[in-house]
């Protein structure tokens, strides 16, 4: 979909994620993602309150939606296995999909309003608890803290699609699943 078919806060928010993830957020002003937009930059403060508060809107729901549609596919899984496949598949279809979050988040961690980092370092904790749960009904005997560096490093893997997708999309999402599914040990 188009930014411009987007209702208003959610075009701000991927337009600011394009310019952030092209120029970092301190290489953006208010002004910048105004004209993107195609409204004003005092017209943006309608919307949000700062440039802080797009940034910390847009980290935080992506974390928000990946914990959620996450736990959803996980739970209509129909067996631990498949449920560890579909938390790839999810991931991998966000790392295409949304390549300038990844960036962002990658790059611009340190600019996020202190709430907000709380915010996203929790729901990021529940996300990686939830792949580690499933990876120990998957692996009978794997140590919590091994099934959570299991998550971390296929988030790893898949979250380096910014940088590494030289293939089509329908390609990248072949090779980034199989990938992670073999490393996960569900292939």
């Amino acid at each position: 979909m188009a930014t411009e078919q987007l209702p208003r806060r959610e075009q701000i928010l991927a337009t600011a994620a394009e310019l952030f993830a092209a120029r970092g957020f301190h290489g953006v002003s208010v002004a910048d993602i105004g004209a993107a937009c195609g409204i004003s930059g005092p017209a943006l403060y309608k919307h949000f309150a700062s440039k802080d508060a797009v940034l910390a809107e847009m980290l935080v729901a992506i974390s928000e939606r990946l914990l959620s549609v996450g736990r959803e596919r996980s739970e209509a899984a129909p067996d631990p296995r498949a449920a560890v496949v579909a938390l790839v598949d999810w991931h991998v279809d966000f790392a295409l999909r949304d390549r300038p979050l990844i960036v962002v988040q990658d790059r611009d961690w340190e600019s996020l309003p202190d709430q907000a980092r709380e915010r996203v370092r929790s729901l990021q904790r529940e996300y990686v608890d939830l792949w580690a749960d499933r990876l120990r009904e998957v692996h009978r005997g794997l140590r919590p803290d091994s099934a959570r560096a299991m998550a971390h490093a296929a988030f790893g893997l898949i979250n380096s699609t910014p940088h590494s997708a030289l293939l089509p999309d329908a390609r990248m999402r072949d090779l980034l699943s199989q990938m992670a599914y073999a490393a996960l040990g569900v292939s």
